[in-house]
């Protein structure tokens, strides 16, 4: 399972066992999209190769607030 936390500068993963920090700008450069408008899906793709996903995605501007 993996585990994301948002903040205003980039998100905090925890994967496989591993803990990292995808920087802001690393996953604007990443999805081609302002970091508000990125979703939590989106995210998640980028850390698990096929990820199984759940429930509506949620924008990064609305789980920040």
């Amino acid at each position: 399972m993996t585990a994301l936390s948002f903040d205003e500068q980039g998100v905090d993963v925890v994967y496989e066992g591993h803990d990292f920090r995808l920087k802001k700008s690393l996953v604007e450069d990443a999805i081609d999209k302002p970091y508000p408008e990125i979703t939590d899906h989106e995210v998640l793709k980028i850390v698990e190769k096929n990820p199984a996903l759940s429930g509506q995605p949620r924008r990064i501007r609305d789980i920040i607030q």
